[in-house]
């Protein structure tokens, strides 16, 4: 790949101004297998130069030519993604089947998506003699997170260019390949000079400075709430927007009149899914008491029907989790799991025994956890599944919103009328009634400490426009 030691600022590739080499390794192997430049404060500052430069031109362009922009780049995008998938394999350790099917094709999801709504999204709607007007918030940033990479670039930059706004994006460096093959994906469709650029770096400088500088109108943020925390603070200095989808602990309330067996197996595996690697991720499994020794059994055959290992072979459900640090992580909050007295079904420290090497981790499954453990209250952001007994259903209403998060929440039942009354006393933002599949045009963030901020669809669109009120628009 040619441009790992560069970033792409107002329309080419540039060497950094404050160049530093950062190792990008493989999760697999433990190794690293290239590095890219990581830029600082100097970078930032270029290439927000070149987006305020952008923004009148691009800010005045018809929402017509917008949507023939993200055509062509949707057109671009589809020749590159088996070069995504092959990208997120290797620095995030998906498998392949994962990488092309669901994390790769995200991309694709939420371009055609934002050319939809562009069909009928309302810029200017008259009220009366006043002209409600939507106009673009201006220079953004944006910064994305390593476990579904493409997916929170694709979801931010099609519709701050949906809406008119140029912008900075700073992907994770942990896994920043798939980023560059983005940008390549932009120079080629012919993305106007300075309406999008991307600058590599650390959360820690370039995020900072993106953040705090004076020039940026907006923030939009993917990842921990600590991070989420961090980067609000650094915004408010300049009192500019505000856009976060931060950590989660979502619960999985499985009603008592629901099928067991399907929905403990679907559960498992929904969790287990990127190696647990995900914000949205149904961790708790809120289950009636009496029936818990049923779910445990049920459980732990398909925790252990679970594949992890190589990535390349097809019949692999997990890779490792991305780094050293995630490992550590997960591995000893599984050890504090076992310490505080919860009780291990299956899976447990360690990788699994055919393993030697790589961030591989055991599929866990933990049962009688009390909603008061740790395991119950951190985001572990690895396969291990949480099983908590509940008494009745006001019992499992009150569990599941008893957390200081609230970005998703699942329920399963027989009665659709009965899961859509326990769905709408969640204090959640996106809820899932018996593992619907995803929909990229329903609104997606979360409550309380999972941020303050929607993605996706009109939703998404949203959140990069200004209101603004013209009274006295039309003649009285």
């Amino acid at each position: 790949m040619p441009h790992e030691r560069q970033h792409y600022v107002n329309g080419a590739w540039l060497d950094p101004l404050e160049p530093q080499l950062f190792d990008v390794v493989d999760p697999s192997t433990e190794e690293a297998f290239t590095q890219i430049a990581v830029g600082g404060p100097k970078d930032v500052d270029r290439a927000v130069e070149a987006a305020r430069a952008a923004f009148p031109a691009f800010s005045h362009t018809k929402p017509k030519e917008r949507q023939d922009l993200l055509r062509t780049v949707l057109g671009e995008y589809n020749k590159r993604k088996q070069d995504v998938a092959d990208a997120l394999s290797q620095e995030m350790g998906a498998p392949m089947k994962l990488a092309i099917e669901r994390q790769a094709m995200t991309g694709v999801a939420h371009l055609q998506r934002m050319i939809d709504v562009l069909d009928s999204y309302r810029f200017t709607e008259p009220q009366g003699t006043t002209m409600i007007a939507r106009e673009p918030v201006g220079v953004c940033g944006l910064i994305t997170p390593w476990n579904w990479p493409i997916n929170q670039i694709a979801c931010k930059v099609a519709p701050a260019i949906a809406a008119g706004c140029t912008m900075v994006l700073k992907p994770s460096e942990i896994a920043p390949l798939n980023a560059i093959i983005w940008s390549e994906v932009m120079h080629a469709a012919g993305v106007p000079k300075g309406v999008y650029n991307m600058v590599q770096g650390e959360g820690g400088v370039v995020g900072e400075a993106m953040s705090a500088h004076p020039d940026i109108d907006m923030m939009s943020f993917t990842g921990s709430t600590r991070a989420g925390v961090l980067v609000a603070k650094a915004a408010a200095a300049t009192v500019k927007r505000v856009a976060q989808e931060l950590g989660g602990k979502s619960a999985n309330i499985l009603l008592p009149d629901v099928d067991f067996p399907t929905a403990v197996t679907k559960g498992v595996v929904g969790m287990m899914i990127n190696s647990g690697q995900s914000c949205s991720a149904p961790t708790r499994m809120l289950v009636p008491a009496d029936r818990q020794d049923e779910v445990k059994a049920i459980a732990k055959a398909a925790a252990e029907k679970l594949v992890v290992g190589d990535v390349k072979d097809e019949r692999t459900n997990l890779g490792p989790v991305v780094s050293a640090v995630q490992f550590d992580k997960v591995q000893r909050l599984i050890k504090v799991g076992i310490d505080e007295g919860a009780e291990l079904v299956t899976g447990g420290p360690g990788r699994p025994e055919h393993l030697n090497r790589g961030y591989f981790v055991r599929p866990t499954v933990f049962a009688n956890v009390r909603n008061d453990m740790t395991i119950a209250r951190e985001e572990i952001f690895g396969p291990v599944l949480s099983i908590l007994p509940y008494k009745d259903e006001a019992d499992a209403i009150h569990m599941a919103n008893e957390t200081v998060y609230g970005l998703a929440g699942y329920v399963q039942s027989a009665d659709l009328d009965h899961a859509r009354k326990v769905a709408g006393e969640l204090r959640a933002g996106a809820l899932y009634i018996n593992y619907t599949m995803n929909d990229v045009g329903a609104p997606f963030g979360g409550y309380k400490r999972s941020g303050n901020g929607r993605e996706y669809g009109k939703w998404g669109l949203d959140e990069f426009v200004e209101i603004k009120g013209i009274v006295g628009y039309e003649a009285a």
